[in-house]
């Protein structure tokens, strides 16, 4: 009886490049880069996770009533049925907060989308179009620069809410008045990059305008409006807080951060310090984390921003 040798079997074949890269990203989970942040910006990004978990929280939560009130539990302090106490007309200060944090977060949002989307292709325009055009852009910058944001703001809201509704005011006021710098720091960017050896070669192959933008600027300047993005959310939530405050933003029904501002000036001359205190808590944590967050990319990005893309 003859003996039998195992025969091996074949190597496996080597990976895909694109298979290898994919398990590669494993190395760069969240939790390895939240490990390389440095202190501020590690703390800054927990506050930002937890107030987002919580803004989305309020869809769980039990729904907003806007008409019921009760008389009998106004101004209770802070207790474990009501974490947060109620204003001064008995209702629930944690729901309406949770409440708030997701009117006013969208509304900070889209509307920095708006002015970074705007500045964006300000910025592409005046830097690819020619003198003209960036001449005409560059004196706009400058009158709009030296305008109060604020008063501006205030103006462009009086005279589109009635067009527009209240939210779309809030996003044409934002847009308006901080496009500004990004659009600065846009063109800049498109200026050095006209500069480069790779898009003279592309302008001596024949390509135009429009691929120039297209396969060059954009992808080098998205970063730059990214960032814009980022730290004029902070931006967007003073302004869409002081609008509610003085009751030009959102519909008093509406459970936003700044309205809450507004509905606590009665319950502090009550001893209801709650009432203020904790939407108040919440805006100031909210800008300081993301604009910490931002301002820690901005340096790390390219530390010669720090003049245009600022708090």
């Amino acid at each position: 009886m003859t003996a039998t040798t195992a025969i091996p079997d074949p190597p496996l074949p080597p990976l895909p490049a694109r298979r290898r890269s994919l398990l590669s990203l494993r190395r760069f989970s969240l939790f390895a880069r939240l490990r390389r942040l440095p202190g501020a910006a590690a703390a800054s990004t927990a506050v930002i996770v937890v107030l987002a978990l919580l803004a989305v929280a309020a869809l769980f939560v039990t729904p907003l009533d806007t008409r019921s009130v009760f008389f009998d539990q106004a101004l209770q302090a802070p207790s474990f049925a009501h974490p947060m106490g109620t204003d001064s007309l008995g209702r629930d200060l944690f729901t309406r907060v949770l409440h708030g944090m997701r009117t006013s977060f969208g509304i900070s949002i889209v509307a920095a989308l708006c002015a970074a989307t705007l500045g964006a292709l300000v910025g592409l325009a005046a830097g690819a179009a020619g003198r003209r055009v960036d001449a005409v852009a560059m004196r706009l910058i400058d009158v709009l620069s030296s305008q109060n944001h604020f008063l501006f703001g205030i103006l462009i809201l009086v005279l589109s809410r009635p067009l527009i509704g209240p939210a779309g005011a809030i996003f044409l006021s934002v847009g308006v008045t901080h496009w500004t710098s990004v659009a600065r720091i846009v063109r800049g960017e498109v200026l050095a990059l006209r500069e480069q050896k790779f898009v003279a070669a592309s302008v001596n192959a024949g390509a135009g305008r429009r691929r120039l933008v297209r396969r060059h600027f954009l992808p080098h300047v998205f970063p730059a409006a990214a960032l814009g993005f980022v730290l004029l959310v902070p931006h967007a939530i003073f302004h869409e807080a002081g609008y509610s405050f003085l009751g030009l933003g959102m519909p008093p029904e509406s459970a936003s951060l700044g309205n809450l501002l507004a509905d606590s000036q009665s319950s502090l001359l009550a001893g209801g310090w709650w009432a203020s205190l904790f939407p108040g808590l919440v805006i100031l944590l909210a800008s300081m984390a993301v604009g910490t967050l931002g301002e820690w990319w901005r340096d790390r990005r390219n530390p010669r921003w720090r003049s245009e893309l600022q708090l």
